[in-house]
């Protein structure tokens, strides 16, 4: 349902004043803020409709509404004011550079976490699983030793153990084939085409070359997952986030795991531009009290990770969508200036 511009600016007036002090907010305080001329019965109703609509609830022990998930995500899709921020608004001159990409990461995680005042978080540029090159070495029967060989020239080394006991020959014979027909390209789409193209080779050859692919995958997807978080002590100091021992258990298991943080910022990189996941709507989010605000950054124009900031869901949303955009874009312009 639309809501009608009154109901707009009493939601926007109420999630703004629940944000920055966190106590319910009553009718009369509403009639004072918002600066529509109604009368307290008419903003009593008007409150009343968007309750039954679920944008806002009433706490028992309170007389006053806070608002919903529901009515935080009308609110910043449609409601919000973004503020614009610069060097000097921010208080932090916003620079990025480093020789290393690693560290230009780390320098963009404790940017989002100073800036919000909350846990900044970065998720690592994917490597590239494109070999240039593998090569197995015989350790022993049955042992093998694929090294791979990336394009830029890192080396990754995987222990294969094998069901068949192959000769150095055979060994070569395989390398050469893989390098020659798909040297330069992704393991994953070597998979896919050897299982068409094997069937035409003998049985135990084509049987190492899927096992070879299969590890050399494996082998560059490792370690492309991390993570890198700063600030999270913050989140102690925020009442909604630590108030209890069950709130407090799951915002350490979310840090710990990080499977779940992944997979957010995973989606969200499928995404352009800002995105807000407000827990108690979002299934991505751990807890109700909790909301993500993320960005996907870029090198040299292709997406290659995100970016984001943990906080309450009651948050300066207007500040912190900012703080979010500029250091994706920063990070950016780093990463592809590198």
């Amino acid at each position: 349902m639309q809501l009608d511009t009154r109901a707009q600016t009493l939601l926007k007036a109420l999630v703004e004043r629940y944000i920055a002090d966190g106590q319910p907010v009553g009718s009369r305080a509403l009639s004072k803020i918002s600066g529509l001329d109604l009368s307290p019965a008419t903003i009593r109703n008007i409150m009343a409709d968007l309750e039954e609509l679920g944008y806002v609830a009433s706490p028992h022990t309170s007389a006053g509404r806070v608002p919903t998930p529901r009515g935080y995500r009308i609110f910043v899709d449609t409601l919000l004011t973004v503020q614009q921020l610069d060097e000097q608004s921010m208080g932090a001159p916003l620079r990025l550079q480093s020789p290393q990409p690693q560290k230009m990461i780390t320098n963009a995680a404790q940017m989002l976490s100073s800036l919000s005042q909350f846990a900044g978080v970065v998720l690592s540029p994917r490597r590239e699983s494109v070999f240039q090159q593998i090569e197995f070495l015989r350790l022993g029967e049955k042992r093998i030793l694929l090294v791979i060989v990336a394009p830029n020239g890192d080396v990754q080394n995987r222990l294969l153990l094998t069901d068949v006991d192959y000769s150095p020959a055979q060994l070569v014979q395989s390398a050469n084939y893989i390098n020659q027909n798909y040297g330069g390209l992704a393991f994953d789409e070597v998979h896919a085409r050897l299982q068409n193209e094997v069937r035409q080779l003998r049985d135990d050859m084509g049987r190492l070359m899927q096992v070879a692919v299969e590890a050399g995958s494996e082998a560059m997807k490792d370690d492309s997952d991390d993570m890198v978080i700063s600030g999270e002590r913050n989140l102690l100091s925020v009442s909604d986030l630590s108030s209890n021992m069950t709130s407090l258990r799951q915002m350490f298991d979310m840090f710990e795991q990080k499977t779940g943080l992944m997979q957010l910022l995973d989606v969200s990189a499928k995404a352009s531009g800002v995105q807000i996941y407000i827990g108690g709507e979002s299934s991505l989010v751990p807890m109700d009290d909790m909301s993500v605000v993320t960005a996907p950054y870029t090198a040299n124009g292709k997406i290659v990770g995100t970016l984001g900031v943990i906080g309450p869901t009651r948050m300066a949303y207007e500040r912190v969508i900012p703080i979010v955009d500029i250091t994706a874009k920063l990070l950016s312009n780093a990463l592809s200036h590198s």
